[in-house]
């Protein structure tokens, strides 16, 4: 910057002005802030610094172990692939994840006859748990081999055989159908 925009401020010629400095430390403030935003508790959903593989699913409520899980986690208990249609997408995908009564019989659930699944958005749908003993439902992390991510319904979407079985093809069970979800309560 010429010496006529800082006027009587001017530095000294080869020396960085106040106003510069200033710019340099709030630069440096912000990406010290970021760089630290790994620093998030498990259930922020976030990787830490140096966790390659983040938390993408908290399920608490009635069960008798609270738990976060990472995709290495979820995948330890079993991957199911399911081919199927959807009301959201064009033609027969398939995807890949694990039998939702997998999970819940990792909780323990204790009294309770439904689940909350809740997305990222706030979104809440309440899932009956006879649909995860009697279908083949997933918490799905990828379709036709791509991992999902939040712009394409990740880091969970449920899913479930509506072209195997006729009467899940029913609209009215559409709601339950929850995409971006990351969160799981037993009432």
């Amino acid at each position: 910057m010429s010496p006529d925009y800082y006027g009587a401020f001017a530095p000294p010629s080869g020396r960085t002005s106040m106003f510069e400095q200033v710019d340099r430390r709030w630069l440096l403030a912000r990406l010290t802030a970021l760089a630290c935003a790994g620093a998030l508790p498990a259930g922020s959903g976030l990787a830490a610094a140096g966790n390659a593989d983040p938390v993408i699913l908290e399920v608490s409520g009635r069960v008798a172990n609270s738990r976060f899980f990472t995709r290495s986690d979820l995948m330890a208990l079993g991957v199911t692939t399911i081919e199927t249609s959807t009301s959201w997408t064009t033609g027969v995908h398939r995807f890949e994840g694990v039998l939702a009564r997998a999970v819940l019989a990792e909780m323990g659930p204790v009294g309770s006859t439904s689940v909350v699944a809740r997305a990222l958005n706030d979104y809440t749908a309440s899932i009956p748990i006879s649909d995860f003993e009697n279908y083949d439902v997933i918490f799905a992390w990828s379709m036709d081999g791509v991992p999902l991510t939040r712009r394409d319904k990740g880091p969970l979407w449920i899913i479930y055989p509506r072209d195997a079985v006729p009467e899940l093809a029913d609209e009215r069970l559409e709601h339950r159908w929850v995409w971006q979800m990351n969160r799981l309560l037993l009432p």
